[in-house]
């Protein structure tokens, strides 16, 4: 609880520190030169990109997930090594240095996690967390909470997509993220969602997609 406590204060520290506007600003949490900014659309400032390849993760949340919330699941833990095992693939064989996550529960932080486990064996790659808003995980429970800002507080980059919470706020976020990478790497069942929509938009941007069906855990790349 303390812990938690700790990592909500700083978390919102760096918010306190953080300029909202489409100019990129400096947070004093990150190593000298990770940038910290605020999307408005394809034509923001992106010093951040000039010598990276990059990748973003997209997929359901626990909801639409064979296993739901339990992760010590078989078919979850088969899908987190499937999933580790295309992000390895991605920095060894396409030369993937910077990662993207949306940070909402389910896949987005599964990927998170993995990527940070990965840095230890490839301290090269970093990780940018989208937020749609500032209050994403503010009606989380308290362990969903401790979780997000663990992971929050790791990454190398933050891109907040508005302060306060509107209806699209989340599809805002999801086309940033496809916007800024070179392939979205996806767990997706097919099935109309907001997943499928954020697929759709890659398609339509000439983006790879890479799928991993959370049922079949058959890989497929489009």
């Amino acid at each position: 609880m303390a812990k938690f406590a700790k990592d909500c204060v700083f978390f919102h520290a760096v918010l306190f520190f953080c300029h909202f506007s489409t100019d990129f600003c400096i947070s004093p949490c990150y190593p000298v030169g990770m940038i910290e900014t605020v999307y408005t659309g394809p034509t923001s400032r992106r010093r951040w990109r000039t010598t990276m390849k990059t990748c973003a993760f997209t997929g359901h949340r626990p909801q639409h997930l064979p296993f739901g919330m339990n992760e010590n699941d078989e078919r979850c833990v088969k899908l987190k090594e499937e999933l580790k095992e295309q992000i390895i693939n991605l920095i060894e064989a396409e030369n993937v240095t910077h990662f993207i996550t949306g940070m909402a529960l389910g896949v987005d932080l599964y990927a998170a996690e993995i990527v940070l486990d990965l840095k230890a064996r490839y301290p090269s790659i970093t990780l940018e967390r989208a937020i749609p808003c500032e209050t994403q995980a503010v009606k989380w429970s308290m362990a969903q909470r401790e979780r997000y800002y663990d992971i929050a507080v790791q990454c190398d980059k933050e891109t907040m997509l508005q302060s306060h919470y509107s209806p699209d706020c989340m599809d805002k976020r999801n086309r940033y993220m496809v916007d800024q990478a070179d392939i979205l790497t996806v767990v997706w069942d097919g099935s109309p969602s907001g997943t499928g929509k954020t697929v759709r938009y890659a398609h339509q941007q000439g983006k790879p997609v890479i799928i991993i069906n959370p049922v079949s855990l058959d890989v497929t790349q489009e």
